[in-house]
């Protein structure tokens, strides 16, 4: 279950000795609560909350992303994966970033089904083989909106860069205000 709130206070139950912690919750969770209360063990993880991302802006990132495929000559899984690559946010594990080895012969922009940032960092297994290390990059669908404006803001310099026609400041100003998001102006 995932729902926003705030955190209330922070004690110590005296006579178990452990920390108890006030959650003040924005949802109604007595269903997920009953369910779970006589449970032993539970596991809580607290993080910051943050907005999602606008599916408008997705889809914005994604028109950028067709324009400059069509002015480069280059694939649009290409593009997505370049521009993803560069100022898109790693996936982690643990709080390590994922990697993923590919022969060294294969693009990693050109891959479908992952999101590939390449390095230049090769290993050989025992047969002399080489592979190139690629840093596995989270997909924009999974972005908040701190990170989707990131995104959108580097694809929209690469954009103009290549002298195609973005949003206009006006435009892109409401967009931040419906979105809640701050883009760099140009």
């Amino acid at each position: 279950m995932e729902c926003t709130g705030k955190l209330g206070g922070l004690g110590i139950d005296y006579v178990s000795g452990r920390q108890r912690l006030e959650i003040e919750l924005n949802e109604d969770v007595r269903k997920e609560y009953d369910r779970l209360k006589d449970k032993e063990k539970l596991s809580v993880k607290i993080v910051q909350y943050r907005e999602k991302r606008s599916l408008d802006a997705n889809a914005y990132f994604h028109v950028l992303v067709a324009k400059i495929a069509d002015v480069t000559g280059q694939s649009n899984i290409y593009v997505k994966n370049k521009l993803i690559s560069e100022y898109g946010e790693y996936e982690r594990l643990n709080g390590n970033i994922v990697t993923l080895p590919l022969d060294d012969d294969i693009s990693a922009y050109d891959v479908e089904f992952i999101h590939l940032q390449p390095t230049t960092e090769t290993h050989m297994n025992s047969a002399g083989k080489v592979f190139r290390v690629n840093l596995v990059m989270r997909g924009s669908h999974t972005y908040n909106t701190k990170e989707m404006s990131r995104l959108i803001e580097g694809t929209v310099e690469e954009a103009k860069s290549l002298g195609i026609e973005t949003k206009t400041p006006e435009e892109i100003r409401e967009m931040e205000e419906r979105w809640g998001m701050k883009f760099e102006k140009a």
